[in-house]
């Protein structure tokens, strides 16, 4: 499936002041600008070289790698270079650069078109706003369950915070019910113990003047689920005759969703018809890289064909006015397709990510790839740098609600509402109004 490098450019560098910005493969994976002297970040395990960068594709040792895009500041007075994908959303080509002393060598595994600019955020800017998408729509504010309760949310937990968001006088638009509500990952309609009914909660939240939103994995497919027992036809297969592997998180391994098998597209419309039926109109789709993993599928299509018509099902079943927010999703191939992006690995309330592999939640890279991304906002869709957590027990919080602010993008509170201090509440509740204007 994979091209050999080709040559495309010879630069002359200054290699103590040249900066290099490799653009990665999903909304995890690390992207931002490096000196040539650094070491990049890469994944740590095979796990997360599956679930956080582009699967299948080993960067050797000394060599920079940006998926689709790379650009390059010589540093020594001269443009800023830009190679990018000349039709990002069907082909999206590894370009590579090697340093030989004061020379950098560019290559890639398909075609890249050149472009030059001033600095590399802007050049990055210039290029995004040339592909003519328009001016995305404003994001709403959310209150979100996960950074607090995690797969533990209760029905009673949503209750008890769509309560304090009135107490506190908080501008949220939006109430979305993450990771937990649902049996199993494939089984979307079908609730946990921990909650009673989906669409009295929506109702519950519209009550109170603001809109429900609700997060679904749509591509994933947990082994135990009903849905691949009684469908295993509806999953992706590998060369092998096995089912296509997604990684393995929530401590198990994952299946892959064939959204060409037209029974499982059905299925996949059905669950985001019958949300939307029941109120919900902010929809987050997670875990969106599945849906892109090379696989035998029921019809013989491109991955990145395969995602793009996935998430457009999803699109058609929400309807133009709902709010459709990717996540962990193949940033070039999405595209045209989103209201708002995850730019970034998953905040935590620690700053620093586990085994130092920065596709891994902390706040330290959620920073360093949500600044190197800055340039896709407003022209590619409204960045999402993940959630505000103002609660004590966040590490350096007043450095996360900073950069949350600073990024001008979508804001989104995941704290225990009532947990909050003075502080935590004060910066909520500017956070949010700052969003809301």
């Amino acid at each position: 499936m994979h091209h050999p490098f080709t040559p495309v450019a010879s630069v002359a560098v200054d290699p103590r002041r040249a900066r290099v910005h490799e653009e990665g493969w999903q909304s995890w994976s690390p992207s931002g600008a490096y000196a040539l002297g650094d070491t990049p970040h890469r994944p740590t395990n095979t796990n997360w070289a599956t679930v956080c960068y582009r699967p299948g594709v080993t960067v050797p040792e000394g060599v920079f790698q940006g998926e689709g895009l790379l650009a390059l500041d010589p540093g020594d007075g001269s443009p800023v270079r830009l190679w990018a994908a000349v039709d990002p959303t069907r082909e999206v080509p590894s370009v590579r650069l090697t340093v030989h002393g004061r020379r950098a060598e560019i290559s890639a595994t398909g075609p890249v078109k050149e472009w030059e600019g001033a600095d590399i955020q802007s050049m990055l800017a210039d290029w995004a706003a040339g592909l003519g998408l328009g001016t995305p729509r404003r994001a709403p504010t959310v209150w979100c369950s996960w950074y607090e309760y995690f797969t533990a949310v209760t029905e009673d937990d949503i209750h008890e915070n769509l309560r304090a968001m009135d107490t506190l006088d908080l501008p949220v638009h939006v109430v979305q019910i993450d990771d937990g509500y649902q049996k199993a990952l494939g089984d979307w309609l079908t609730l946990s113990g921990r909650f009673r009914s989906r669409a009295r909660i929506a109702d519950a939240i519209r009550a109170r003047g603001r809109r429900a939103g609700i997060w679904t994995a749509p591509f994933l497919v947990d082994p135990a689920s009903d849905l691949a027992a009684e469908h295993p036809d509806w999953l992706v297969r590998d060369l092998d005759g096995g089912f296509a592997h997604a990684g393995r998180n929530w401590g198990h391994d994952l299946n892959v969703l064939d959204t060409t098998h037209p029974r499982a597209a059905a299925y996949l419309t059905d669950v985001f018809r019958t949300l939307r039926a029941e109120g919900y109109d902010y929809f987050k789709v997670d875990f969106l890289y599945a849906g892109a993993l090379d696989g035998v599928r029921h019809t013989r299509v491109d991955a990145l064909q395969a995602y793009r018509e996935g998430v457009r099902l999803i699109r058609d079943a929400i309807g133009p006015e709902s709010y459709l927010l990717g996540c962990g999703a193949p940033m070039l191939p999405s595209i045209g397709l989103f209201d708002a992006m995850r730019v970034s690995p998953d905040t935590a309330p620690h700053r620093r990510p586990e085994a130092d592999d920065y596709s891994q939640p902390g706040q330290d890279p959620a920073e360093f790839t949500g600044i190197g991304r800055q340039w896709q906002h407003g022209r590619l869709w409204i960045n999402d740098p993940d959630c505000l957590m103002a609660r004590p027990a966040v590490e350096t919080r007043e450095r996360w609600a900073d950069h949350v602010a600073a990024t001008g993008g979508l804001v989104a509170s995941s704290d225990r509402l009532l947990s909050l201090d003075l502080w935590g509440v004060e910066t909520t509740r500017r956070l949010l109004s700052g969003a809301a204007r």
